[in-house]
């Protein structure tokens, strides 16, 4: 966000008399103004350095626009301005307006909140969010009841610590108030005098109150229900009380129960704010420089695979000829009758013919729900490969450092065009991936291409040129199309304690990177110092709910590769309790990417939203995130332990990704309807 001299905009139409509802002209600039300034507003919480490849997620590619909100609540009030600008515009061109009353509007209040957007302590989280003022029973409620009011804070500042609330009272309406209250205390007083009637119910108060008291309380319970994410720690509540008055002009407007109703707001812990604020103070948002954009990402040329990326780069849809059209999609993984015939006939041996004619329903409305993954995950793949995908971003790397490369899947990546690659995984991800791949789901190609990644675990030991020609044998690509091989093992679960991202301790180039790593890491380790749960038994199916969203759905080929005994069953994965979403093994390889600043390439998109989650949480634990160390002119600069971030003079230096995110590959080639089943 730019700061600079207030710029307002030329009004459209007829000149107006400035004689006629001068109060409301006024209005009416200010917000043109704010409306203005709402459509250039910055996101006040940076970017995570998340580069996502994604077709499901997001269908549009670095560089195209965002059309999401800076600051969740914006767009409402933005829209709440333009009504009101819409009302105040239409009266004001109303030739009858002059001799009107002057026209009631919201824009007091919309433009004192807008004031305290300006100026309130980032990162701000949210606008007119709506705070559970009790406990949240949601679960117990029953359906078609009426959700219970909350209540309403104007802006959530300072990552969550601040709660700002804006309250447009004047001295007419709180001594309107009070009159009502003297109404009956009078009342009740008369009542007491009657000899012959009995006690009646009195509607005077018993303590001091009124409805500015009442909303401070009601911030106050809301704020202690709701505490700071991660932590015991209540947000701050401030009261802005922009029209009413202590010691007002007005001899008639005055009432030493207003100094009182402050009095007692301040004593209840509120920080109470009176009056507009000063315009000269405001910061602007700038008309002649467009909003920032944060510099582009680009992975680092160490690249951490975990195991839905193990799975996606043995997968036969990575692999195999495109389709050359939608039906073309739906044919390939649509079950032949001869293949549901065979599957019928071999769960009936092993599990009986109840089970056989179960499975069989599925296929009773068009393709099942593996098939369906798999044509969806077939159709993402003709957008943009895999494979062709990293291939382009390790070219731009080339490409910044003025080398020019081929995009042809023909031609490959040679090691001396490139700064040098790596790719790396975890052990449990490598033995997991195996496991997988090896006892029943993978089909002949598969298989072979997942032994070639791990030639020192093969049955039949492989050279190393010997791998890569395994791997790309049958492939769509050329051979070496990108230098994946030899993929390395890091050499225990989990990095040393003291393995930092500001300090890897193993004698590499200490440099500065991007912070976003410094707190993925915190978070990891924290999730892994919790109590993991070994879910008991065997899987139902090979895959666990996290394996099964990094292979885009469960049991890609399982049953249809099982063999009659259960010796090569595949275990669940070890969940965590901090989140069920995340598996240990999860965990683990995002800690080893953000120990060494390296990305790590991913295909599970439920894991990525999970722990942003925890990091979110972690903030908060912290009392700082990583947001108060980004650089106010665009983003950190990120630079890895690999030596990589740096620009030449008048660059914008790209930021390295930590997490790169990319559509799920099932293993597929037993799903294939033109599979020979004999």
């Amino acid at each position: 966000m730019s700061v600079t001299a207030s710029v307002v905009k030329p009004l459209s139409g007829h000149q107006q008399d400035p004689n006629i509802h001068p109060e409301l002209q006024i209005l009416r600039t200010e917000l043109h103004e704010v409306h203005d300034g709402m459509a250039r507003f910055g996101p006040t919480l940076p970017r995570p350095p998340i580069l996502d490849s994604s077709i499901g997620l997001n269908s549009k590619r670095d560089g195209a626009e965002d059309t999401k909100e800076a600051v969740p609540g914006l767009r409402a009030l933005r829209e709440s301005v333009q009504r009101d600008l819409d009302a105040t515009e239409k009266f004001l061109s109303d030739p009858r307006c002059a001799s009107l009353p002057p026209l009631s509007t919201n824009a007091p209040y919309l433009i004192s909140v807008w004031n305290e957007v300006l100026l309130a302590r980032p990162p701000i989280l949210t606008i007119e969010k709506t705070f559970p003022e009790q406990e949240n029973h949601s679960h117990l409620r029953r359906r078609g009841s009426q959700k219970p009011p909350g209540v309403k804070v104007d802006v959530v500042a300072d990552d969550g610590r601040h709660w700002i609330r804006v309250n447009t009272i004047t001295n007419s309406r709180i001594l309107a108030e009070f009159r009502e209250i003297d109404s009956y205390l009078t009342d009740s007083e008369d009542e007491s005098d009657n000899p012959h009637g009995g006690e009646r119910p009195s509607l005077a108060q018993i303590q001091f109150d009124n409805s500015v008291l009442r909303m401070g309380r009601a911030l106050l319970a809301a704020a202690k229900k709701n505490p700071i994410a991660g932590t015991p720690e209540i947000p701050h509540v401030t009261m802005r009380l922009t029209r009413l008055e202590i010691s007002p002009a007005k001899e008639k407007e005055r009432d030493p129960r207003i100094a009182q109703t402050i009095q007692v707001l301040r004593d209840m812990g509120i920080d109470v704010q009176l009056g507009e604020r000063d315009k000269s103070i405001l910061p602007t948002v700038s008309e002649s420089l467009p909003p920032s954009v944060p510099p582009p990402l680009e992975p680092t040329t160490r690249i951490n695979l975990d195991l839905s990326t193990l799975i996606a780069l043995v997968s036969d849809i990575t692999h195999s000829p495109l389709p050359l059209s939608v039906e073309e999609a739906n044919a390939r993984f649509v079950p032949s009758p001869e293949y549901r015939e065979w599957k019928r006939k071999r769960l009936e041996t092993v599990k009986g013919s109840a089970a056989a004619e179960l499975e069989s329903t599925d296929f009773e409305d068009g393709p099942g729900r593996h098939s369906r993954a798999l044509i969806n995950q077939a159709l993402q793949e003709m957008g943009k490969g895999l494979l062709q995908e990293i291939h382009d971003r390790l070219a731009a790397l080339a490409s910044s450092s003025g080398k020019h490369l081929s995009q042809s899947p023909t031609v490959s990546l040679q090691p001396s065009s490139i700064p040098t690659v790596e790719f790396w995984t975890t052990r449990e991800a490598r033995d997991r991936c195996l496991k997988i791949v090896l006892s029943k789901i993978g089909g002949p190609n598969e298989k072979r291409r997942a032994q070639a990644l791990f030639p020192d675990t093969a049955s039949l030991p492989m050279a190393a040129d010997e791998a890569i020609d395994a791997y790309w044998l049958h492939s769509r690509y050329s051979r070496a199309f990108i230098p994946l091989l030899p993929i390395r093992v890091f050499s225990s679960s989990e990095p040393d304690q003291d393995l930092t991202a500001q300090s890897n301790g193993k004698g590499e180039n200490t440099l500065q990177i991007s912070p976003f790593f410094s707190l993925l890491a915190w978070t990891c380790r924290d999730v892994l110092a919790q109590e993991t749960i070994p879910l008991p038994g065997a899987a139902s199916s090979p895959h666990t709910p996290d394996d099964g969203d990094m292979a885009g759905e469960p049991a890609s080929a399982a049953d249809e590769l099982e063999d009659d005994d259960d010796d090569g069953e595949i275990q669940r994965a070890v969940v965590t309790r901090a989140n069920s979403r995340l598996t240990a093994h999860t965990v683990q390889s995002l800690l080893w990417g953000a120990v060494r600043g390296w990305t790590t390439l991913t295909a599970n998109k439920s894991s990525v939203k999970a722990i942003l989650r925890e990091m979110k949480a972690a903030r908060g634990t912290q009392r700082q995130g990583w947001e108060h160390e980004v650089h106010t002119d665009g983003g950190s600069q990120a630079t890895s332990q690999d030596g990589e971030g740096h620009a030449g003079d008048g660059e914008v230096a790209a930021e390295k990704a930590a997490l790169w995110l990319v559509d799920p590959r099932s293993l597929a080639e037993g799903m294939r309807s033109d599979r020979d089943y004999s």
